[in-house]
């Protein structure tokens, strides 16, 4: 019965991170953009390299408290980041749900504009969202093996446990479904030396919680370890 809670638990709080994970901007907001937001939700470089030599903020916010950097790594505008950063923007900053560019990327599944973030210099290692998470274990619970390794690369903490009490390797099990994205997300965290033997709130490992799950496909590489 314990367990069956468990994973009515881990079921329902998929949708919860679902429902509540970053929100891009929608059509109103765009069309209601002005000045850097504008400018960056268009991908117009040249107007953000003139607005910032005017002395804009480069740390302004909407509503929701994205800045520019927010709204073109949501737009996918890799120009306009490249012009935000020359100009000196944050890199690091977080919107009012506590997500940064690099999270807004993972969970976009965007390994191109990741890869930009990273060069230029953004970190790997925050912690963000209201879960104290961070954008590995976003990117695990999403089964975003390429995001995943590439953060891996940059230093992000393997073993980081949120408030949930799970680490990435947990996520790619208990919000995964075990097919073949999540296999690949486990596997690269296990190439990387995930520490294995972390536990859930119930004192159940990865191989535990895949054993449980049925995922015997992930069961064979955590017995591999």
């Amino acid at each position: 019965m314990k367990l069956l809670r468990g994973i009515a638990l881990c079921a329902a709080l998929a949708g919860v991170c679902a429902v509540q994970a970053q929100v891009a901007p929608s059509t109103a907001e765009a069309a209601r953009y002005q000045g850097l937001h504008a400018a960056a939700q268009a991908g117009d470089a040249a107007r953000i390299a003139t607005l910032a030599a005017q002395g804009a903020d480069l740390e302004v916010r909407d509503d929701r408290g994205r800045t520019p950097l927010h709204v073109a790594t949501f737009a996918r505008q890799r120009g306009a980041i490249q012009a935000l950063a020359r100009a000196g923007a944050n890199l690091n900053a977080l919107e009012h749900d506590r997500y940064d560019a690099v999270t807004i990327a993972a969970v976009a599944n965007d390994e191109e504009t990741l890869r930009l973030l990273l060069a230029l210099g953004a970190s790997a290692k925050q912690v963000t969202s209201r879960y104290d998470g961070t954008a590995l274990i976003a990117a695990a619970h999403l089964g975003h093996s390429g995001v995943v390794r590439q953060l891996v690369a940059a230093g992000a903490p393997l073993d980081h446990v949120n408030n949930l009490h799970w680490t990435a390797s947990i996520e790619s099990i208990v919000l995964g479904d075990g097919g073949p994205r999540h296999q690949a997300t486990l596997q690269a965290l296990v190439d990387a030396g995930a520490n294995l033997q972390l536990a859930d709130h119930d004192g159940r490992t990865p191989l535990q919680l895949a054993q449980a799950r049925g995922y015997a496909d992930m069961v064979k590489i955590l017995e591999k370890k």
